[in-house]
């Protein structure tokens, strides 16, 4: 049984050069509205994209493929699209996730440091032939924390904080979005992990790309570190984030006067920025558009966000509510 969209895909793609040698076969969704499915095309596979208007646009990823593809960034090449009705083909990289080839820390080490190697080329795209990329202003970040707020705290665990809560809540706000507008603003895939890294015959290779901004230049170096789907121990990570620090310095992506010190504190507190906002979605994910799956990721995230804001005094206070107002079991931190 397929449904109206799916239909309709099936018949713009037997309108073009692309035209399947047999049935789509879904690949899979997303968070998003998108879905994939692949069909057999001159001996080989190509991937069709549904991303249906107005929930989506093919612009942005389109025009950022294009440049990353300028900057030696491996991604999958467009072969067609039709804006108007959301519909695009795709190279297939086949189905390894990176997060599959994580099997232990010595196979771990080797892929991120692949993957950390790609940042600088991802880092120069600051623009498209669309413009300047969004930036990740004050207000976008303000937006993400209170997903966390909203939909986890309120929506999912029924929990209203008090006048000194949300004093405290609103100042642990302050201190992240401080923390990413100081630091130096590059290009930033904002998605950058193992389930967005793609294991070829040629190498890695980088998709869902196409909310990237201009932004803070830890953020896709810990969203890669300190991945929401799987964790590492902290002297693993603390290894791999002094790797990328030397890479971006050799890169002249990193002000030589940035002590390792003060990198460490950018990428920590973004961490806790980016795992308060997937804590958000997730929860949003569940009981919003009815995908439940996500959920099982919520331990993983809290557990980054108690025991990173743990270490540093200014995030005593925010450490201190978290471990008050939700329950213990939401800080599993298993692998």
């Amino acid at each position: 049984m397929t449904d109206i969209r799916q239909q309709q895909l099936a018949s713009w793609l037997e309108t073009q050069p692309e035209c399947p040698a047999g049935a789509l076969q879904s690949v899979s969704g997303d968070a998003s509205f998108r879905r994939y499915f692949r069909y057999p095309y001159a001996g080989s596979w190509r991937i069709a994209v549904d991303a249906p208007p107005p929930h989506e646009s093919l612009q942005p990823f389109m025009a950022i493929a294009q440049r990353y593809a300028d900057e030696g960034v491996p991604v999958p090449l467009v072969h067609a699209f039709d804006e108007k009705q959301g519909f695009m083909v795709l190279d297939d990289l086949g189905d390894t996730l990176l997060y599959s080839q994580l099997t232990d820390e010595a196979a771990a080490a080797t892929n991120y440091q692949q993957a950390l190697a790609m940042l600088p080329k991802i880092m120069r795209v600051a623009s498209t032939d669309q413009g300047p990329l969004p930036a990740y202003s004050e207000p976008l970040l303000q937006r993400e924390l209170d997903l966390f707020h909203d939909w986890l705290l309120e929506t999912h665990f029924g929990l209203t904080l008090t006048p000194a809560q949300h004093q405290v809540w609103l100042e642990a706000c302050d201190l992240l979005k401080d923390n990413a507008l100081s630091q130096p603003q590059v290009g930033v895939h904002r998605d950058y992990h193992s389930r967005n890294i793609m294991q070829t015959d040629e190498g890695l290779a980088v998709i869902d790309f196409q909310d990237a901004v201009l932004g803070p230049v830890t953020y896709d170096g810990v969203s890669l570190l300190r991945d929401c789907y799987v964790r590492w121990p902290d002297q693993f990570v603390a290894t791999q984030r002094a790797f990328l620090y030397q890479r971006l310095r050799t890169e002249k992506l990193l002000d030589s006067e940035v002590s390792e010190e003060t990198f460490t504190r950018w990428f920590d507190l973004m961490g806790i920025q980016r795992h308060l906002k997937a804590a958000g979605i997730f929860a949003r994910l569940n009981h919003r558009d009815g995908k439940p799956g996500y959920m099982a990721d919520v331990p993983r995230t809290l557990g980054y966000i108690k025991d990173v804001s743990q270490g540093y005094p200014d995030l005593a206070e925010f450490y201190a509510l978290l471990t008050d107002i939700l329950p213990g079991a939401s800080f599993s931190c298993e692998r």
